[in-house]
């Protein structure tokens, strides 16, 4: 099987721009870089990857598309850029034009802005509008809380190419199902989102395994289908929970029971047409 890593980050301390990196963040607080991963690449055969943005700031983004430029399995970079700024559509073209077709969408961290409803403010539609006009992607880094709000976002804008990060993050740990999960089907119901099977090991408490995971991905594979669900290892912040190969086991097994024969869509297929590798 052909498996491509559809969400991986990488960050070097120095530069100073990770606000949430802080030394209490324990086994994180390091630099990750491509040499770190590649063992991990090697023992579980994945071919290439996506590198997804770790800081809020334009500069990252162009660190992200330096590594992009030394490292051929780097496929794509999902940066940042300010969706605030009167000017944003100027930059999402400059950031574009620097990625020489390796920029392939942005991820602004909602599930850290203090405003829960900042995806409504009319002030961001220019840089939704932009994405649409460079046919690039959008990663919602979302809560539960949010879901309501991406959704009418999304009505907004119907030629948006969007993915849902790590699932909406649902409380596993506390065992919360709803309002999450109806909140999930109506995205998956009313827009063409996909999403990613990423990240929900960190939700979940410090012992769990595919057993608390399962009702959590069982929604996902129900609501949006095999050929909208992508796999991604979100690295190095998996590790506070499991190993690469660990997570990606488990993953193999969760897809094998929800989606029997189709691993080569999750695992690779659909992060190649929804980012529009070569």
């Amino acid at each position: 099987m052909n498996v491509l890593d559809a969400h991986q980050h990488y960050w070097r301390l120095s530069r100073g721009d990770y606000g949430w990196l802080t030394p209490d963040q324990g086994v994180l607080y390091r630099n990750f870089e491509p040499q770190d991963l590649a063992p991990q690449l090697i023992e579980c055969s994945v071919t290439g990857t996506i590198v997804v943005q770790a800081a809020p700031t334009e500069a990252e983004t162009r660190f992200l598309l330096g590594l992009a430029r030394q490292h051929t399995d780097i496929r794509a970079v999902v940066g940042w850029v300010d969706f605030e700024a009167a000017d944003v559509r100027e930059r999402i073209r400059a950031l574009v034009r620097e990625g020489a077709g390796k920029l392939k969408g942005f991820r602004p961290m909602v599930q850290d802005i203090a405003d829960s409803r900042w995806l409504a403010k009319p002030a961001l539609d220019a840089a939704f509008d932009g994405l649409v006009e460079h046919n690039l992607t959008f990663d919602a880094l979302v809560k539960p809380v949010h879901l309501e709000i991406l959704i009418r976002r999304l009505r907004q804008h119907p030629g948006l190419k969007t993915v849902l990060d790590h699932a909406g993050k649902p409380n596993i740990a506390a065992g919360q199902f709803e309002p999450w999960a109806a909140h999930v089907q109506e995205l998956a119901r009313t827009t063409s989102s996909y999403c990613k099977l990423s990240g929900l090991l960190t939700e979940a408490a410090p012992a769990a395994g595919v057993t608390e995971l399962d009702p959590y991905v069982a929604h996902v594979f129900e609501c949006f289908g095999a050929q909208r669900v992508m796999w991604g290892s979100d690295w190095p912040v998996l590790i506070t929970r499991a190993s690469y190969g660990e997570w990606f086991a488990m993953a193999r097994e969760l897809v094998a029971r929800h989606a029997p024969g189709h691993e080569e869509a999750v695992f690779s297929a659909n992060a190649r047409r929804f980012y529009q590798l070569d």
